[in-house]
């Protein structure tokens, strides 16, 4: 019931469209039997099948005129990658971006020559440079103009940060890999120098603001997928609009830059009591230079929200969207007839985390769903946003996929998912939930996984899979998936699973996302014991006496919390990689969920009721801890906190340890998995698992075709 044995028994699943100029796409679909490769003319609503890439090559060749060569990684451009490795490409891609020595370079792609844009930078106060904090690379931070002509980036001063070390284990003396990682309550975090290069003459122009702290209004850093978070290009490429963020995400000021002479004029200032945030996955606010307009997104009314706002003044001119629900992602925006396409949730009846596809005025009238079908929906607009092809699917129902206009009228079916040859198997979609949270009041949602051999007339331990958040849930992808990590081969072990999205996580309101705020230690974990004793009183296939919880990061934070706090009603726990004192995480985190680290008469702190440590001597039942050594996300100090305290307390314990793994271990992954299987087998069902299993994942053969 893994991923490797499910997923190559769906059928016509996972459509990619990759869109062409004018109303052309094609994607790939596994069959059976093999690979089809669709071409699609949505002008004419015709759909041609071809049997190979060579087929599909002929046939796009004799549509467009032009010879076309199809590579394997065709499919994954055509859904909008920034590009790979280090390098950044121009919006023409006849020039790539790169560091070098802590300077920024371009290349030109077609002749090789490299040109060194900028020469004053040096360790730790270079350019563009991505290298401090939970998530780093060697790639530049920059958003290029339409043209290609100027970048918007930045000087990262980190001089006085303070450094994080990791230790290799290998025979011989150890690696040490030291790099910038702030706390919370440090009194130095990186702070950015916006500049703008001018390429062709390899002039930098500084802006006239204050550095900003190393924070932008959603990404937990500056950067997202890559690319530099906050920055908007007009047409002309004469201003750069950008949002400085403050150190504790409650303080947005949004600024209009001039691009010649590096002026910066501010507009507005949204200032809330907790953190700001712009957007559910992506950011969005839009500056509208034509109009001298800002769409801009903001949660005051307690909801998720699109305002419309003069840029001169800065005031709202009308609220463009309000509801009790939610904008989740700004798709489109329409300059001309002054429309916005918009993904939603919360506002269709059913789940409240089904995201719909809208479009509405910028008055804020004449709004449109315009994917009515009950669901999760998945969007990919044409390149002149004509028509966009609509996936949309449920936890217990597999996707369709459809070609519409940009009206929403359905023009073409394209797939309809197969899961028969899964289902022949014994598999089983999981049952949706809803229970209430801790309140009494609030409705909450989740996925129930039993075995496909059930005995209703015996009773089953339950598992608890948690991840609070804030920033995601338990549940994750509300989607259809074959398999979900290792829900439900679990649940063919003999146990039942569940997966419950509590209060403080996000596509709710603000209120609901806001509830531990300050204190995350207690974030949802209230909720989980409330749903699953209202699941008990419904399903009489449950025992509530024998409860288990595993998770893994803030997962694996919240399932030691769980064990510490109701010792009681959990038995069994598994806290993986899990950032258990917020002290000891990267700073924007912590401040952006938690606030700032504010130090107490007392010499205690605000972050310390939350540290996981400070709860260990409750221990009860059986907790395995686990943490890779490598591991550059969450330091695994964190974990030997927990451990030092369990030891001081005489507290047993069980430990994994992978000396040189990363946050996710990696290709040890699955060792935890099964080391995951056999505690919960012998702890909380009290049987012996088999010695040493080893999983062996199984290519699907159609993948090559």
């Amino acid at each position: 019931m893994l991923s490797y044995n499910t997923e190559p028994l769906v059928d016509r699943a996972n459509v990619m469209p990759v869109w062409l100029p004018g109303a052309l796409f094609w994607y790939r679909v596994l069959t059976p039997t093999g690979s089809e490769y669709v071409l699609v003319d949505a002008a004419k609503k015709t759909r041609t099948v071809y049997h190979s890439r060579a087929a599909l090559a002929s046939g796009l060749a004799t549509s467009t005129h032009n010879s076309v060569t199809l590579s394997d990684g065709e499919e994954r451009r055509g859904r909008g990658g920034r590009g790979g490795g280090n390098e950044v490409p121009s919006p023409d891609g006849k020039r790539v971006a790169f560091l070098r020595d802590y300077n920024l370079w371009v290349r030109d792609v077609a002749t090789g020559q490299e040109v060194q844009l900028t020469t004053d930078g040096v360790k730790d106060f270079g350019y563009a440079t991505d290298n401090a904090g939970w998530k780093s690379g060697d790639g530049p931070i920059l958003r290029w103009s339409a043209d290609g002509k100027k970048i918007a980036t930045f000087k990262d001063d980190q001089r006085r940060v303070t450094d994080m070390y990791l230790v290799t284990t290998n025979v011989g003396k150890p690696t040490l890999k030291t790099w910038k990682y702030p706390l919370p309550g440090d009194s130095v975090i990186p702070m950015i120098q916006r500049v703008i290069v001018d390429v062709d003459d390899r002039k930098v122009v500084a802006l006239n603001v204050p550095p900003d702290p190393h924070r932008a209004t959603l990404s937990d850093d500056i950067a997202s997928s890559g690319t530099f978070d906050d920055v908007d290009w007009t047409e002309d490429d004469a201003q750069l609009a950008f949002v400085s963020t403050s150190r504790d995400h409650k303080q947005e000021k949004f600024r209009i830059a001039n691009a010649a002479t590096g002026d910066v004029r501010e507009v507005f200032e949204e200032d809330v009591p907790t953190q700001f945030e712009s957007g559910r996955g992506t950011i969005d606010w839009r500056y509208l230079a034509k109009s001298n307009e800002i769409i801009w997104y903001s949660e005051r009314d307690n909801w998720g929200h699109l305002y419309l706002c003069d840029a001169t003044t800065g005031k709202v001119k009308n609220q463009i969207t309000s509801g009790e629900w939610i904008v989740s992602r700004l798709v489109r925006v329409d300059e001309k007839k002054r429309e916005l396409y918009f993904m939603g949730a919360g506002r269709e009846p059913g789940c409240p985390y089904f995201n719909y596809l809208y479009k509405i005025g910028f008055d804020g009238k004449h709004m449109e769903l315009l994917t009515p079908e009950k669901g999760n929906h998945m969007i990919s607009f044409s390149r002149n946003g004509d028509y966009f092809v609509d996936s949309y699917s449920q936890p217990d129902v597999a996707p369709v996929t459809v070609l519409r206009n940009v009206d929403g009228k359905l023009l073409l079916p394209l797939e309809k998912a197969d899961v028969s040859r899964l289902a022949a198997t014994g598999w089983k979609p999981p049952m949706v939930i809803t229970v209430k949270a801790h309140d009494g009041k609030t409705d909450l949602y989740g996925l129930l996984f039993t075995p496909s051999r059930m005995d209703s007339s015996k009773k089953y331990p339950i598992i608890d899979y948690i991840y609070p958040g804030p920033q995601g849930g338990s549940v994750g992808n509300w989607g259809f998936a074959a398999s979900r990590i290792d829900h439900q081969a679990l649940a063919e072990l003999g146990f039942i699973v569940v997966a419950i999205e509590g209060t403080s996580n996000p596509y709710r309101s603000k209120s609901f996302h806001d509830m531990s705020y300050g204190d995350m230690s207690t974030n949802t974990l209230a909720d989980q014991v409330t749903g699953i004793q209202q699941l008990a009183q419904r399903y009489a296939f449950i025992d509530v006496d024998r409860v288990g919880i595993w998770g893994h990061s803030g997962g694996g934070f919240a399932t030691a919390g769980a064990m510490f706090r109701y010792p009681d009603f959990f038995k069994v726990g598994i806290s993986e990689s899990g950032n258990h004192d917020n002290r000891n995480y990267e700073d924007d985190w912590g401040e952006r969920y938690n606030g700032l680290l504010v130090k107490k008469a007392d010499g205690t702190d605000n972050y310390a009721e939350g540290a996981n440590e400070n709860y260990a001597k409750n221990l009860k039942g059986k907790l395995m801890l686990a943490h890779g050594m490598m591991d550059n996300n969450v330091p695994p100090y964190n974990t030997l906190l927990v451990v030092e305290a369990l030891e001081r307390a005489n507290k047993d314990y069980d430990l994994v340890v992978f000396p040189n793994s990363p946050h996710g271990y990696g290709p040890m992954a699955p060792y935890m998995m099964r080391r995951r299987w056999d505690y919960f087998v012998k702890n909380l069902m009290g049987a012996e698992p088999p010695h040493e299993y080893l999983m062996k994942p199984r290519a699907d053969a159609r993948n090559g075709q």
